[in-house]
């Protein structure tokens, strides 16, 4: 026997010792794996899991109730003030007020412990052109506190301004501009009571009924003058109302229809020159 394989042999025997012993660990440690994990598992706490709750169309009786009871109890500590109380089908408190009660309205919703409805969420208005007070002014409240809303109405013409709630809101500021500039109803002692959606120039209120859709003013850039230039609005062609069966059919003066030219109708009948008889 050499020596030289001997010593090679009795060498090697170490390495594959420990070779064989990383893979006896190995397999063990995964087979071990799984028991492990649901050792684990069984010990920490499931969660629970989370309750989604959906919106009821039905109104709640108790809401309403509870609306009720406080449009009530604001009716009676505003008596002079509060013309109106009334809970909507979809549970929404509103309160009517007129013009020069909108201020002291605000503020006791604004400030009383009850209510403290101290947001402003929005500010619009409605056109009813029949009414006498066509302009009806509408603030929608918002009370984190109570986790309540409340809507307040008010009535003006075009003449009768509104006393503003600047003072007691100031994100009304912003508000207040956009109903001037859309309705054009006017508030008093606001600090910058400018048009904020149409341009500069622009005549009229769009958001009014008796707005014509088209307007009276159109903008476009002229290529001669280098800038943009305002004009009198001119309509390339008649309105046409296209609710017939040809697009082209019209409404005549006297509201009567006025059918389009249609090459499937008969030719009226011409009067031919009589032939010559054929010569015999």
């Amino acid at each position: 026997s050499d020596p030289f394989l001997l010593r090679f042999s009795f060498s090697t025997i170490p390495l594959m010792l420990r070779h064989s012993v990383r893979v006896a660990r190995t397999a063990f440690s995964l087979a071990a794996r799984p028991a492990a994990a649901a050792a684990v598992s069984a010990r920490v706490p499931q969660l629970a899991r989370p309750l989604i709750r959906t919106a009821s169309t039905q109104p709640s009786p108790s809401l309403r109730q509870d609306l009720e009871q406080l449009g009530e109890y604001i009716v009676d500590a505003l008596p002079k003030y509060v013309q109106a109380a009334q809970v909507s089908t979809i549970n929404e408190l509103e309160l009517f007020v007129p013009p020069s009660a909108i201020v002291p309205v605000l503020t006791f919703l604004r400030d009383h412990s009850v209510t403290r409805f101290e947001q402003l969420i929005d500010l619009t208005a409605v056109d009813v052109p029949s009414r006498e007070m066509r302009f009806e002014v509408v603030y929608n409240l918002l009370s984190v506190r109570h986790n309540r809303r409340i809507r307040v109405k008010t009535y003006t013409d075009e003449l009768t301004p509104v006393d503003t709630v600047c003072e007691v809101y100031k994100s009304a500021i912003w508000l207040e501009r956009e109903v001037w500039d859309m309705f054009g109803v006017y508030f008093t002692g606001h600090p910058d009571l400018r048009r904020i959606l149409t341009d500069y120039g622009f005549e009229g209120h769009p958001m009014r009924k008796d707005f014509p859709l088209t307007g009276y003013i159109e903008v476009r850039y002229d290529d001669e003058a280098k800038r943009v230039v305002a004009e009198p609005v001119e309509l390339a062609q008649e309105f046409r109302r296209f609710e017939f069966r040809s697009a082209w059919d019209q409404i005549g003066a006297s509201g009567t229809r006025v059918a389009a030219l249609d090459d499937t109708r008969s030719v009226p009948q011409v009067d031919q020159p009589e032939k010559d008889e054929k010569k015999k």
